[in-house]
């Protein structure tokens, strides 16, 4: 087994029924549902949290009565005294909360005077983020993924161009997004509100009662159809040392692992593509006669101007190293787009290893996700008595997403992957002759100035040691690959093999 307690990830719960929601359309009616079903509590782990945010946007970016979340949770938590709601996000800085319409800000105000109780997360090193998203249900249903809470997160999976009910309040529109979501019901529920209140108490010093039974009935919703039976679950955390917390790079070493062990397809969805250690054992996969088929899918270009200037330009570097390693013509990077090829915000983080894993989180492939910010990600791996079954449910999982993006469905899907024996084969034959919805993603030619912040990784630091000391990044980041591969090797778990971290500008 790929997930190994201690390396991998942090703990292996079997989950009753497990679900993985593509978009937040369907999340957000899934979640409001399952809060309505709450006995005992309900808690909140985001790295923003807007209490404007409607579960189900009217045309305008207007609402029905008592649709926005903060309205919603002051009712619900007045109609049920009992309820504990609390919700911890993280302490923003000014400058990035002015780009999410003030949220810290609005989150007091919202709930001065109820019995919500709303706390910011500033338990951190200068300059890193709380970034998991989490929702946990009587510690009985568990919501886990990409997906923050704010205005401007809806989308449906159909990403139409012109959908009026994806405008802000005072009418302005925002561009289509693409989020994942997963919902675990049981025991990985638990340790993610065991997860819940470890936050909780560095943050505030405060400690949450623990529940000590299970709930008698369950609040998963009638709406949501589970995509998964009974199903281990591994969960995976990044965490800095701060005050006397150690570092978790879980995250990491279950990246490295997935990659080191594909044999047939390593699919990736992810905002941002900038760490040297994951292209660098991608780049080896890529390299062999015989390793497996690699298709990225990521936005493209970031809809934030510093984003652009990091992120995106860094990504270059990251496709152009894979590019020189791709001998074997086994590497498909996309972009998608809308009918009228506008851009797709991918913000979503996947993963799907063969038939064998699926991965949903928080978790950028980025140097910060790796070991700088907290995160949280989920997975699940087929094993045991019920991996055939799993097998099956991961393989139709993954031709329902690539469904989802070429508008057709997923019988169609997997007839083309069987006909082109290949999963990027696949994509080329259900778009030959139309307009593609998704595009071929490319490296920028870039300028002195982007290749300096490429070359030095600007704003995306691999741990505390190299924070605010971008010189020492390159360093740092060749002991950090070393340490994963020991850990993996001890551990019994596949590792990518030595070499040299890359820089290709």
């Amino acid at each position: 087994m790929l997930l190994e307690p201690g390396t991998t990830c942090w703990r292996v719960e079997r989950a009753a029924r497990a679900a993985v929601i593509i978009d937040m359309a369907d999340y957000f009616v899934a979640a409001k549902a399952a809060m309505k079903n709450a006995r005992r509590s309900i808690h909140f782990l985001n790295w923003a949290f807007d209490p404007d945010t409607a579960f189900d946007p009217l045309p305008g970016g207007e609402a029905a009565d008592g649709d926005r979340i903060g309205p919603f949770l002051k009712a619900l938590a007045e109609e049920k005294p009992h309820l504990d709601i609390r919700l911890l996000c993280w302490k923003a800085s000014l400058p990035i909360s002015a780009t999410q319409n003030f949220f810290t800000v609005k989150d007091r105000r919202c709930f001065t005077g109820t019995s919500v109780k709303m706390k910011l997360d500033g338990h951190l090193p200068v300059g890193a983020s709380h970034h998991q998203k989490m929702i946990i249900i009587d510690d009985w249903l568990a919501f886990c993924g990409g997906g923050d809470i704010g205005p401007d997160r809806w989308d449906t999976a159909c990403h139409e161009d012109d959908d009026a009910r994806r405008v802000r309040r005072g009418g302005k529109c925002y561009p289509s997004r693409h989020e994942l979501m997963s919902a675990l019901e049981g025991e990985p529920a638990r340790a993610l509100g065991e997860l819940f209140r470890e936050r909780w108490r560095s943050a505030t010093g405060q400690d949450v009662p623990r529940p000590l039974e299970a709930p008698q009935v369950s609040p998963w919703p009638s709406c949501l159809a589970p995509t998964f039976g009974p199903v281990p679950v591994g969960i995976s955390r990044t965490r800095s040392p701060f005050r006397g917390q150690p570092e978790l790079r879980e995250n990491e070493a279950l990246f490295l692992a997935l990659i080191a062990k594909a044999k047939r397809l390593i699919y990736l969805e992810n905002q941002y593509m900038t760490s040297p250690i994951m292209a660098e054992a991608l780049a080896a996969r890529l390299e062999e006669p015989d390793g497996p088929e690699v298709v990225l899918i990521s936005t493209l270009h970031c809809p934030s101007w510093f984003d652009q200037m990091t992120m995106d330009r860094t990504r270059s570097v990251f496709l152009k190293r894979l590019e020189l390693a791709n001998k074997h013509r086994r590497l498909h990077t996309f972009c998608p787009v809308t009918e009228s090829e506008r851009i797709i915000i991918v913000h979503a983080k996947l993963a799907i290893i063969d038939d064998d894993l699926v991965r949903i989180g928080s978790t950028n492939l980025n140097n910060r996700s790796s070991g700088y910010d907290t995160e949280c990600d989920v997975s699940i791996e087929a094993a045991g008595p019920t991996a055939a079954r799993t097998r099956m449910e991961i393989r139709d999982l993954r031709s329902r997403e690539v469904a989802h993006w070429l508008g057709v469905s997923a019988a169609e899907v997997e007839a083309a992957t069987v006909k082109a024996g290949s999963l990027g084969g696949a994509i080329a034959l259900l778009q030959a002759g139309g307009a593609p919805r998704l595009q071929r993603l490319e490296p920028q030619k870039l300028g002195p100035l982007a290749a300096f912040i490429a070359a030095h990784h600007i704003g995306d630091p691999i741990s505390r040691a190299d924070a605010w000391r971008p010189w020492r990044r390159r360093r740092a980041m060749a002991a950090r690959l070393a340490e994963q591969k020991r850990r993996l090797a001890a551990a019994g778990l596949p590792a990518p093999p030595a070499r040299e971290i890359k820089e290709a500008v």
